[in-house]
């Protein structure tokens, strides 16, 4: 079933290749040569000056670069010294346009306009009365542009069928003679099962034959929260999606600085489940009998073990050659989630105290019995705060102001060229040096920097320890309120309204005129309390939908979630080959790398619940 399910997927992820959209005009040419190569995301403008004897310069910027400086993008011949000018312009957000005289040097007028992707565009330039000398400025468009946004609907429209296909299997399945009939059809025996139902055949406690695992492995995994499992693999599947290219649309990147989109939420969604999951494991294994010795070479010996594989698995391209130290990248996804699996699972199993995480410590506060035992902890978090932040805006960092918390480049009018991430970016470089740090941050095109930033460098691992540690308090209030649904609920709802009280603080209610942004590749505070906000809610409807009421089980999220760490590092490693990659007929298509990206990432949901069915979990 999971086979015909795979195919039908793929073959209706393949039908967006036929959706509007799915081939794209690249527009035509309205002046003499030929028109620039388009690429994906962009337009045409081609700049037609009426105004005699006085060319024209024609620079831009977008609206999402904060505080950048105007690039020139067409200088234009008057209008009887040629036809004009073309140039590519963004499609991803809106551009402002400066046009200005090339002799003078004035401006003469100044639009803000959103292109849209492969569209033919001309600004014209003339002169409306010559006594005034009033000069008008305005697009035409000679060729509309393709809406590169069907292909995500289409997907949208073929997701939901298959959903509701496999919600009316399930129903069918719940009639009686219906259900009877496939089993029949799908195992003979299950005939036999039947009519010793009818004739009331013995159960199975008072059968002496009968195999007590699968009811033991039965009570196990109904002990275990799912609502944990289902959010760790929503993070993943979401993850997994936005790094296999997310169809190429900008709100499936990360940010280029200060802000959010979809790929910024996932991996701090991850950190926070990692350390609810700390919380619950390390109870389990101090309530069975485990020596605190035993769980601290268990926790050492799992965090080497994520680092390892960060740095030698996930991180090199071995189709470029043999691993080398040359220019190996030490900071990464795995490697910052091992150090803060180290600390927090420490943390949480140094100052461990019997009777704290199940409620039966005496309080005299018992409002705050999630919290009050942990006083250690919390002071050690705060301790690492302060650290963050003294780094950050104390620190003296070479040819920067301090504290500076902007990308460089052409950000801030170009005044900091080589200061991206201040503090942080310092720090790396510092350390690790130039080599061994991510290339390419998410910054480098729309604000053209030219130095390298690492997003999982060595300052962010402090603001990810206080996500998992959030995350930790999340597990301690599941011990605490145990079986007590409406508390459990209730403080996950304060938690949240908390962390997004103190993300308004900080922020201003504001993307970039804040105390402190929010903001990924910083890893800043702001950026942790808002995605601890988002994580308390999203734990506490899926709680209450997955293990309250039990109104969802949790697929297909659950499936990958018990597998993690497999589905992670599995489609880093097969990212390049087939089925998960395929030779594209155009690489200059949204449709066509997302149906790419979404069949990569069905295959891996898929394979989570193969695995599922035989019982195959790797764990570290």
């Amino acid at each position: 079933m999971a086979a015909a399910l795979a195919a039908a997927v793929a073959a209706a992820l393949g039908a967006l290749l036929l959706a509007p959209g799915g081939t794209q005009s690249r527009g035509g040419a309205a002046a003499a040569g030929p028109p620039p190569p388009l690429k994906m995301d962009q337009a045409l403008l081609l700049v037609r000056n009426e105004l005699p004897a006085q060319g024209l310069r024609l620079a831009a910027r977008s609206v999402a670069c904060h505080r950048c400086s105007y690039q020139l993008l067409a200088v234009v011949p008057p209008s009887d010294g040629g036809p004009g000018a073309a140039a590519v312009v963004d499609t991803q957000h809106p551009l402002s346009l400066l046009l200005s005289g090339s002799r003078a040097g004035s401006e003469l007028c100044k639009i803000q306009y959103h292109f849209g992707e492969f569209g033919n565009y001309s600004l014209v330039v003339k002169t409306l009365s010559t006594s005034a000398e009033t000069i008008s400025c305005d697009i035409v468009i000679n060729e509309g542009p393709i809406n590169s946004y069907l292909p995500i609907l289409f997907a949208f429209l073929v997701y939901s069928g298959i959903l509701a296909i496999l919600i009316i299997c399930r129903l069918v399945m719940k009639i009686g003679p219906v259900r009877n009939w496939v089993y029949k059809k799908l195992n003979p025996r299950e005939t036999d099962r039947l009519i010793n139902s009818e004739l009331g055949s013995p159960s199975t406690t008072d059968s002496p034959s009968s195999d007590p695992s699968p009811r033991l492995w039965r009570a196990t995994s109904q002990q275990r929260l799912r609502s944990l499992d289902t959010f760790r693999g929503l993070s993943l599947i979401i993850m997994v999606f936005v790094n296999y290219g997310g169809g190429k649309y900008w709100f499936f990147k990360h940010e280029s600085w200060n802000g959010l989109t979809v790929a910024d939420l996932v991996f701090p969604w991850f950190v926070f489940i990692m350390g609810t999951s700390i919380s619950l494991s390390l109870s389990s294994m101090l309530r069975w009998g485990s020596s605190k010795q035993k769980v601290l070479w268990k926790i050492l010996w799992r965090s080497f073990l994520l680092i390892l594989l960060g740095v030698i698995v996930v991180n090199p391209n071995y189709c470029l050659g043999a691993l080398s130290w040359e220019n190996l990248r030490i900071p990464g996804v795995l490697q910052r989630l091992g150090l803060t699996y180290l600390v927090v699972a420490a943390l949480e199993l140094l100052f461990t105290r019997t009777g704290a995480d199940s409620g039966t410590l005496e309080m005299s506060c018992p409002a705050l019995q999630d919290i009050l035992p942990f006083w250690p902890q919390w002071i050690f978090i705060l301790m690492l705060e302060v650290i963050w932040l003294c780094l950050t805006f104390l620190l003296p960092v070479p040819g920067c102001p301090r504290g500076y918390l902007g990308p460089g480049g052409i950000g801030d009018f170009g005044n900091y060229l080589n200061c991206t991430g201040g503090a942080a970016g310092y720090i790396d470089r510092l350390v690790l040096g130039e080599k061994h740090i991510y290339q390419h941050p998410s910054c480098n095109v729309l604000y053209q920097t030219t130095v390298p930033y690492d997003p999982e460098g060595i300052l962010g691992t402090i603001n990810t320890i206080l996500m998992a540690f959030l995350g930790l308090q999340a597990g301690k209030i599941i011990l605490s309120y145990k079986d007590q649904h409406k508390q459990i609920m209730s403080r996950f709802f304060i938690w949240s309204v908390v962390m997004g009280i103190i993300s308004a603080i900080l922020t201003k209610c504001s993307k970039e005129e804040g105390f402190i942004p929010i903001n990924k590749n910083l890893w800043s505070t702001s950026y942790v309390t808002t995605m601890s906000c988002f994580a308390f809610i999203l734990l506490l409807l899926m709680y209450y939908l997955v293990d309250v009421k039990r109104l969802w089980s949790g697929t297909p999220f659950f499936y990958p979630g018990m597998n993690s760490i497999l589905v992670y590092i599995g489609h880093e490693v097969f990212e390049n080959y087939f089925p998960f990659k395929w030779k594209m007929q155009d690489s200059q298509s949204h449709a066509e790398h997302l149906t790419q990206n979404l069949t990569a990432t069905t295959l891996w949901v898929i394979i989570s619940y193969l695995l599922y069915r035989k019982k195959i979990f790797w764990k570290i």
